[in-house]
């Protein structure tokens, strides 16, 4: 099975950072995710500005519905492979 990787977007650098935080209890995830500022398109201000979470996950085993639920509880979502 080849490896996959799960964006997950949050609204903001705080609930990123939870949520990277809280991806080890939940769901065992042992590589720290990475953390990506990603600004919107055409948007000058620091503000405007969605976070990414990226996970990786070798062997394909986590629930992509699982994170994009997870993702929801912080007013974010799972980016579509």
């Amino acid at each position: 099975m080849s490896d996959a990787r799960h964006v997950l977007v949050l609204p903001d650098r705080d609930a990123a950072e939870e949520v990277a935080l809280e991806l080890a209890g939940r769901f065992g995830v042992a590589e720290e995710p990475h953390l990506v500022r990603d600004a919107l398109a055409g948007e000058d201000d620091a503000e405007d500005a969605q976070w990414l979470v990226v996970v990786e996950d070798p062997q394909a085993r986590l629930d992509p519905m699982a994170l994009d639920e997870f993702a929801a509880e912080y007013e974010g979502w799972l980016e579509a492979p």
